[in-house]
């Protein structure tokens, strides 16, 4: 392409992922992500120190950038699950998810995004259904105040086993929810699809009527290889599935499907994380040649 990547996308990072706190503090972090004119949109995630909040709060004001809400690690970290089986656990996460809107809010971003939980065969239905009351719950809480509410499609069988799921039962799950909510959508992930077991463009095509934003970034697939499940490395790490050429396909089968919008850019986001013994620059600075490069390799 001819044109910059930034002209259909905002291209943003995950706060949390790009420099984990063993790597810089949380201030650090943003105001570097914020001073980095390559981004547009930056996700970030509960912050419980309300100073440190405001500070973050107050250089998102002056970014310009669009601001996102991750509610993942809030679940991930205390293993709640907003397809409990036990009510007290499902509206435990339900309360988490309820919270997470009005610090979203505080924050300047306009929703949140989350992620399913754990399930099992004997009860895959009736947690589907618990699923959907949880997400009608916060839907219609953020629809108060304006917000969308975004489900992130995971891996069903690897790692996180979260029941949403294959990229069928998503959109399933998708047509469901805007029956009754209208500020509901999916986040799809380009480093999900290989350890869902799916391609690049069946899962853009099935879920094509409901994705209302994007990630991009690397998993190493291979069973029994180093590293292996939900871990987001950097491209052109060992015996992992995605590079330069899958994240073309990406790109190809986003056009083709008509997600460059250059009146409404989606949020397209890095989601790549350094290891304990990577730098975090390096790591930031690979993820965006392989964007570049990949870009540059679409046709216009």
């Amino acid at each position: 392409m001819r044109e910059p990547i930034q002209k259909y996308f905002q291209v943003g990072t995950i706060q949390w992922m790009t420099h984990p706190a063993r790597c810089m503090s949380l201030t650090d972090s943003v105001r570097a992500i914020c001073c980095d004119e390559y981004f547009g949109a930056l996700e970030i995630t509960h912050i419980e120190d309300r100073e440190e909040r405001d500070k973050v709060r107050s250089m998102l004001e002056q970014s310009h950038m669009k601001v996102c809400y991750g509610a993942q690690p809030r679940l991930l970290g205390p293993k709640l699950n907003p397809n409990d089986m036990d009510e007290a656990g499902r509206k435990k996460a339900e309360a988490v998810l309820i919270d997470s809107v009005d610090e979203a809010e505080y924050m300047g971003a306009s929703g949140i995004a989350f992620l399913a939980g754990k399930w099992s065969p004997e009860t895959k239905e009736e947690q589907y259904g618990r699923l959907l009351k949880t997400t009608r719950a916060v839907c219609d809480y953020a629809s108060g105040k304006g917000m969308n509410v975004e489900l992130e499609v995971f891996d069903y069988d690897v790692d996180k086993a979260a029941l949403i799921g294959p990229a069928p039962l998503a959109a399933r799950f998708a047509a469901d929810m805007n029956i009754t909510n209208n500020n509901f959508g999916l986040l799809v992930d380009l480093s999900h699809m290989p350890i869902t077991h799916e391609k690049i463009e069946f899962v853009i095509r099935t879920c094509r009527p409901y994705i209302t934003h994007l990630h991009l970034g690397n998993a190493v697939a291979a069973k029994g290889a180093e590293g292996y499940g939900d871990l987001h490395q950097r491209f052109g790490y060992p015996n992992s599935a995605n590079d330069t050429p899958e994240l073309l396909e990406y790109f190809r089968v986003l056009k083709a499907e008509g997600f460059f919008n250059r009146e409404h850019p989606m949020v397209l986001s890095m989601e790549v994380t350094p290891t304990a013994a990577e730098d975090a620059g390096i790591i930031l600075a690979n993820t965006k040649r392989v964007i570049n490069r990949a870009w540059a390799l679409l046709e216009d």
